[in-house]
């Protein structure tokens, strides 16, 4: 590997905008990271992008397990010793239709292990690899859901607290990282993909487009910012 190409990498790469973030990466010329939670569905997304003559590689991960996001964060750091982009796109949405006092406990724990602590994880594993350097984009796959506003009312509570935890982090660690590493969260909008159901308006590809400039800023670019279709949004 050229030691001047950029290192990507995408949680939960293997389907939906994940596969289409780490698609369109390669594309502007990354080599690019796919993590999936299970490696063969993984390998077989990999495959079908290297097909394509595109320049990524798949490694198992699964955030909501800490040994498997080490190991990860290991092997990127002995294979390239770098990552220029790191899209934090996993997520669960478990919801029922229940208040969050009613419903099983289980199901808030589980969305923030993947959605919160996951994502905290991820990013303190693989951090050091971008401090190395003193350059990082961080990018956050949250939803217009976390914003404080949403909390007045009613519904879809795990997935709402997750993702206003996820954007409190956000902007907490913007506040805390030196040198040139940029951290931000996105609203992909409401997007057609097993999470987001057929009904949905959007694409992955629309989705990803809306994400994918955070990947490229330069030094001046926003840090601890939310933004939807390029534009910032309210906390």
């Amino acid at each position: 590997m050229s030691q001047d190409k950029q290192v990507a990498l995408v949680t939960g790469g293997n389907r939906g905008i994940g596969n289409e973030l780490v698609k369109q990466l390669a594309m502007k010329g990354f080599k690019v990271i796919l993590a999936s939670r299970v490696l063969e569905k993984g390998q077989e997304a990999a495959q079908k992008l290297k097909e394509l003559d595109l320049d990524v590689i798949c490694v198992e991960m699964d955030v909501a397990n800490q040994e498997s996001i080490s190991q990860a964060a290991i092997s990127v750091n002995e294979q390239y010793g770098r990552l220029d982009v790191l899209i934090n796109n996993a997520g669960v949405y478990l919801e029922e239709n229940k208040k969050l006092v009613a419903m099983d406990p289980s199901i808030l724990e589980k969305t923030m292990a993947t959605n919160f602590f996951g994502v905290y994880h991820v990013i303190r594993s693989f951090i050091p690899l971008m401090e190395k350097r003193g350059y990082g984009r961080i990018i956050n796959v949250s939803s217009e859901y976390g914003a404080m506003s949403d909390m007045s009312y009613p519904g879809v509570g795990a997935y709402k607290l997750s993702k206003f935890a996820l954007n409190g982090m956000t902007r907490l660690i913007a506040a805390e990282i030196k040198g040139d590493i940029k951290i931000n969260a996105v609203d992909p909008g409401w997007v057609s993909s097993d999470m987001g159901g057929p009904s949905a308006p959007r694409t992955p590809k629309q989705a990803a487009e809306s994400i994918l400039w955070l990947a490229t800023i330069g030094p001046e670019g926003p840090s601890g910012g939310f933004f939807k279709d390029g534009n910032q949004i309210p906390w």
